[in-house]
């Protein structure tokens, strides 16, 4: 259980507030994307095995928390939200895996090297709680932004409309944009 003077739960549940308040020590994460090409390029050359510290670890794992944040966002790709939302309801078989939400929990929750005050273990399943309360909420806010039709579909069949965005995530941007080419025949 979180201890209370840091406990990121004092909001009300719908709240749509992050749920990790990014901190002066962590403004780096939040800087553009790497460059693909030369991530591509030191993958493929194993010489260039990085050197990790301890720091680097566990600021990782934050750099993973932080994800839970964009879920209040309503401008994050929908597709984006289903990855985060996977990894943090995922089987709880693989709750102690490496880089799990329950491991980076408590990697950030428990480590000297976190970038956040020490809260000790964490009960991941309030932290699931909170989240699953608030997600009616961050979901609303997100189809606000999409046309009726597109609202429909993932009320009437979720899977469907997840499935095609995993195999394009762009699905719904060009459905959008062959609309306004050709209009809407049923509007």
């Amino acid at each position: 259980m979180l201890h209370k003077s840091t406990s990121h739960l004092d909001k009300h549940p719908a709240s749509p507030g992050p749920m990790f308040p990014p901190s002066s020590s962590t403004a780096f994460l939040y800087s553009a994307p790497p460059d693909r090409t030369a991530i591509a390029a030191m993958l493929d050359d194993d010489s260039t095995a990085p050197d990790w510290s301890e720091e680097d670890i566990v600021l990782l794992h934050w750099r993973l928390l932080l994800e839970v944040n964009q879920l209040a966002d309503p401008s994050t790709p929908l597709e984006d939200k289903f990855d985060t939302l996977r990894w943090v309801f995922t089987e709880r078989e693989k709750d102690e895996q490496p880089f799990s939400f329950v491991s980076c929990l408590r990697v950030v929750g428990c480590s000297p090297l976190s970038p956040i005050a020490y809260c000790g273990l964490v009960d991941a399943q309030d932290i699931r709680d909170h989240i699953r309360g608030c997600l009616k909420h961050w979901l609303s806010a997100s189809l606000a932004r999409y046309p009726e039709w597109v609202r429909k579909a993932i009320a009437v069949n979720p899977q469907w409309v997840e499935a095609r965005l995993a195999k394009n995530p762009q699905w719904i941007n060009e459905q959008l944009r062959q609309l306004s080419v050709q209009g809407d025949f049923f509007a």
